[in-house]
């Protein structure tokens, strides 16, 4: 119940984002010292000022618009919809982490880096939306708007700098990755061989198992028919040297008894515990200290805001990698689901719902078109 309550709680934002006053003013707040920019068919933008607000204008911003747009589904879009991210946020505000689109409006000193029409990705609470205001500095140029490009921006950079700091990758160990077929999952298969690991993933069908072994894993294992720590045991008796950990509850007492000595365990997420009301799923924690000790090993965190520092460079890496072809961007527009391709807004509910059933091979995408009946 808690899922559908939490999906249903997205769906109303979703499809009201758009046509709340708050929304407007939101717009307008953004539009402040932008110049036109008439692109027909989208609508043109006018300078104007509103009373009361001037310390919200930045002539830095500028509007990315929806035509030809992708925004990205991830985990934590349940936890940021219920309110776990900032519990002083009240309802309705804006959600949706990533998106890319094209330019279509500039402050004045954006144009110095920008044109319009440029693609452009980022990541902004709030990316759930035909237009968003997004900072110069915060963006990132593209080619051109491809949905592959999306898959990098959260869950790519996410497996690249969590295994690079905190993973001590060497050649030859043995790197376990959870939920291995999903957005971020993936990433971490194709990184971990790239640094000549031997790569084992977990995943849910035999679907998904083959698509990870097109994209190089040693071993798969569907936990479905097969029981995953009766296959570590028999195939890895000294165990694995590298945990890429996001599926939490059981799956994470499992993969830290299933550690080698000096192993390291790394918490990019804990999906299953998403939809319980209190965000969490239990785990075994009174034997923590004492399996670390025995083993020397670690558990290690990862949250994505703090290595804002390194993101730039990790997403550049990145996307050099997919130009050059080493790096497969899955992305599942929803295809097979029930209802069809994720196309729309109103489809983003259906979206997070479609991830927690463990449907999507890689990153789940939602296509924008282009609205001609935008009241924006």
């Amino acid at each position: 119940m808690r899922r559908l309550q939490d999906c249903n709680k997205m769906k109303f934002l979703v499809l009201n984002v758009l046509a709340t006053a708050e929304r407007m003013e939101a717009v307008r707040l953004g539009v402040t010292h932008l110049r036109t920019t008439p692109i027909p068919p989208a609508p043109a933008y006018k300078e104007h000022s509103c009373t009361g607000v001037t310390a919200e204008r930045d002539n830095r911003r500028f509007f990315v618009s929806a035509d030809k747009t992708f925004v990205g589904i991830n985990a934590s879009d349940i936890n940021y919809s219920a309110g776990r991210y900032d519990a002083s946020v009240k309802p309705p505000f804006d959600i949706g982490f990533e998106g890319v689109g094209e330019v279509v409006a500039l402050g004045l000193s954006a144009s110095a880096d920008y044109s319009v029409g440029q693609a452009v990705a980022y990541v902004k609470a709030g990316s759930f939306a035909e237009y968003t205001v997004v900072p110069a500095r915060q963006a990132v140029p593209l080619p051109s708007v491809k949905p592959e490009f999306l898959t990098l921006m959260v869950s790519g950079a996410t497996a690249y700098l969590s295994l690079k700091e905190l993973g001590d990758l060497s050649e030859g160990e043995k790197v376990l990755v959870t939920a291995a077929a999903g957005g971020t999952g993936q990433f971490a298969v194709q990184l971990a061989k790239k640094a000549k690991c031997h790569v084992i993933g977990t995943c849910s069908s035999d679907e998904k198992g083959g698509f990870l072994k097109s994209i190089g894993c040693d071993r798969t294992i569907n936990y479905k028919t097969e029981n995953v720590e009766s296959v570590l045991r028999k195939d890895y008796p000294e165990g694995v040297d590298v945990v890429y950990e996001s599926v939490g509850g059981k799956m994470f007492d499992l993969a830290l008894n299933a550690l080698a000595i000096k192993g390291r365990l790394i918490v990019i997420g804990f999906i299953t515990g998403y939809q319980n009301p209190t965000g969490l799923q239990p785990v075994k924690a009174e034997l923590l200290p004492a399996k670390l000790l025995k083993k020397s090993a670690s558990v290690r965190g990862f949250f994505l805001n703090h290595y804002l520092s390194d993101y730039k460079m990790a997403l550049q890496h990145l996307l050099k990698m997919y130009e050059r072809g080493d790096l497969v961007c899955e992305v599942d527009f929803g295809d097979m689901s029930p209802e069809g391709k994720f196309t729309g807004l109103e489809s983003v509910f259906r979206a997070v719902d479609y991830m927690y059933m463990g449907k999507n091979i890689g990153k789940i995408v939602v296509e924008l078109p282009h609205s001609v009946n935008s009241k924006l």
